[in-house]
């Protein structure tokens, strides 16, 4: 079900039949590689930019495809119907072992915008636990913080458990959860919503069919982290930045908040990725 305009990529397929594309953008002489992973809803080639700024100062880029945008080869629907278990255990292992193979050299960074930045520390968790060799040994989140709803301020933090009880609902009741029709995220499957809503109101990592202790495993990552974030990005301020990292207490962790003028565009969760200099500075200083 690719789109007409996808670009081409790596062909990648999952045990259980789903396809996608990995794109990549590799410069001549790497210096390391990012596995980035999409917010919820967006599809990869929306990264493009991203990755073509960041191969321009050195570092492979690839870009994963989440089930159900872009290159994926299935839809949300009341009968395809995903959460984070398959993403975290079927799909994303997959993409890892592929970059992992094309660069085996280079240091390895994972990183990811919203939800793909979330999705990045608890897949580390996860291999953490599982003793996998050779993990990544940087983070990177771009506007991604825990959406757990205390870290929100005044009056925000009033209005968002009754949201994250309703979304589940509505993707329940409808079969999927009609993101572009409500304004938030794309046509998404109603058990990835599940799963969101569940840290979104409790404030833990977990998710159905997935027994590991995700959050333990997120606890004993060991890596280089580094968050930017904007300052007039209202799906991720401060607190959720600051709650996120605290689940990673032996990562070296530094924050980084970038306003319009830094940015040379709005200070919100997406206009970054139409002009990522700014971002890809943040990531890359010194």
């Amino acid at each position: 079900m690719a789109d007409r305009h996808e670009p081409t990529g790596l062909p990648l397929r999952a045990g259980d039949g789903h396809r996608w594309n990995l794109y990549a953008r590799v410069p001549t002489e790497p210096t390391a590689s990012l596995l980035w992973l999409p917010a919820l809803g967006v599809a990869a080639r929306h990264y493009l930019p991203f990755a073509d700024a960041l191969a321009a100062r050195g570092i492979a880029v690839y870009v994963h495809e989440w089930r159900g945008n872009g290159s994926s080869s299935v839809r949300a629907s009341r009968d395809s119907d995903w959460g984070y278990r398959e993403l975290l255990l079927d799909d994303l292992p997959v993409s890892d072992a592929a970059v992992a193979a094309a660069l085996p050299q280079l240091p390895r960074i994972i990183g990811g915008h919203s939800l793909g930045g979330q999705l990045a520390c608890m897949r580390l968790g996860l291999a953490s636990l599982r003793n996998e060799p050779a993990l990544p040994s940087s983070l990177w989140l771009v506007a991604s913080g825990a959406p757990y709803w205390r870290t929100f301020p005044m009056p925000q933090r009033i209005a968002m458990p009754p949201i994250y009880r309703f979304l589940p609902w509505l993707a329940r009741v409808n079969g999927t959860l009609p993101g572009r029709r409500i304004g938030f995220g794309g046509n998404e499957a109603r058990s990835l919503i599940r799963d969101w809503g569940r840290t979104a109101l409790s404030g833990r990592y977990a998710a159905a069919g997935i027994d590991a202790d995700v959050e333990a495993g997120m606890a004993q990552i060991a890596v280089d982290a580094r968050a930017v974030s904007m300052d007039g990005d209202w799906l991720v301020p401060p607190g959720s930045v600051r709650y996120l990292l605290s689940k990673l207490p032996r990562a070296q962790s530094e924050s980084l908040l970038l306003g319009t003028r830094a940015l040379g565009t709005r200070a919100d969760h997406f206009s970054w990725m139409k002009q990522p200099e700014a971002v890809v500075e943040a990531l890359l200083r010194r």
